[in-house]
């Protein structure tokens, strides 16, 4: 009876003044959408990233120049990799741990179809092996052939945004594309592997690495070499394979020294999932101050509120009030207000992360709804709890003598 009484008087309370009640809830609730957003789009980009690389496959192996130990060496001093260099892999008789390779040139230029000019995320050059490999799987047409690539045939396999931007409805298979001047037929159209963050997997047009070289790269270095091994478990394997091998197509003996790095998908995958974490810690820390400001807005309206109704406080207790229903009383009501803006704002939070936000889709974290509203909940009780200390604190007569 005691418990539903305070709870009256303190809704009582706070709809005497609706519109500061509202402003303050409207700060807890801020606070509250704002640490589920901001940790919803840490986790999105964070699942958009691990969805990025897992798509490649856990056996593909990742061979690019530069020092392997993140050493710094002159620039000069750096070979290149070349297609002969991706040939020795795929000759080595004792490479037994390594199923395919293909060499991949990366390039821009603006594809023309018709009247419709549109510049595609990448163009690549590169062996059908790569199809493999990177996890392409073709929806419409084929893959180019060994034959293709052998005869430097104008040919191309598009991704599915570059596919729907260039023909739209239209079936591109045995279509011709303009590539920098040159025109390409189009083989092949991929399966989208969709994706979200700042680039798109699908935007890409795949061509035969000597046809990409005579037409936009020339034919010198390559950018990195694709390596797929036998299976999963022989990743291990197969980068002591490909080390082996370059570093004699390189002429360096002492393996400390090497000019290439080879990347897996599992240590590429626990570096990044290492750097989204901590940028989803840094999004939380920075929602968190909401929360904070919320908090000290409950203790300014609070404390206004008790300084208005001292004459109020004053008379309870003259008639008997204890100590503890007034600190009750006005507990309960800073309580309230972060009850209601906190669960106005796990809505408006869960609600806005179905919206995509700069190119990533939101994932909510469940923790963080629960965390965030008992937070806020805390908060309530906390910056609450001195205002209500104040007034459970007034003698009755300071209290009924006060204007």
């Amino acid at each position: 009876m005691i418990l539903w009484q305070t709870l009256r008087f303190a809704v009582g309370g706070l709809a005497a003044n609706k519109v500061r009640s509202a402003l303050t809830m409207l700060g807890v609730l801020i606070g509250v959408a704002s640490v589920i957003l901001l940790l919803a789009v840490g986790n999105g980009s964070s699942v958009a990233v691990k969805d990025s690389i897992t798509s490649l496959g856990t056996n593909a192996l990742t061979v690019s120049s530069g020092s392997a130990n993140g050493g710094s060496r002159a620039t000069s001093s750096v070979k290149k990799l070349t297609v002969a260099d991706a040939k020795a892999l795929a000759s080595d008789a004792d490479a037994g741990a390594i199923r395919s390779v293909a060499p991949v040139v990366t390039t821009s230029g603006t594809a023309l179809y018709g009247n419709i000019s549109y510049s595609p995320g990448s163009i690549v050059g590169t062996y059908p092996s790569y199809f493999e490999t990177a996890n392409q799987k073709v929806a419409h047409g084929e893959y180019f052939t060994d034959d293709d690539v052998l005869d430097s045939r104008k040919v191309a396999v598009l991704g599915a945004t570059t596919a729907k931007q260039l023909f739209d409805t239209e079936n591109p298979v045995g279509r011709s594309v303009v590539l920098g001047g040159t025109p390409f037929t189009v083989v092949g159209v991929l399966q989208a592997k969709g994706g979200s963050g700042f680039t798109d997997p699908d935007d890409v047009v795949i061509a035969p690495l000597p046809t990409v070289q005579n037409a936009f790269t020339g034919f010198g270095s390559v950018n990195q070499i694709l390596v797929q091994a036998a299976n999963a478990d022989s990743t291990t394997a197969a980068q002591s394979e490909i080390t082996r091998v370059l570093l004699g197509t390189h002429a360096i003996a002492d393996p400390a020294k090497a000019d290439f790095r080879i990347t897996s998908q599992a240590s590429l995958l626990t570096a990044r999932e290492s750097t989204t974490k901590t940028f989803t810690v840094l999004l939380g820390a920075v929602a968190a101050i909401s929360l904070l400001v919320g908090g000290i807005g409950i203790t300014n309206i609070m404390l206004v509120t008790v300084t208005e109704r001292t004459r109020e406080i004053g008379i309870r207790k003259a008639l008997g009030a204890p100590r503890a229903v007034i600190l009750g009383q006005f507990l309960t009501e800073s309580t309230l207000l972060s009850v209601i803006g906190a669960g106005l704002g796990v809505a408006v939070g869960v609600a806005g992360s179905h919206v995509s936000i700069v190119g990533i889709t939101p994932v909510v974290i469940p923790e963080s709804v629960l965390g965030a509203f008992a937070i806020a909940v805390a908060i309530g009780l906390f910056f609450g709890s001195y205002p209500a200390n104040r007034a459970a604190s007034l003698r009755p007569i300071d209290a009924l003598r006060h204007e």
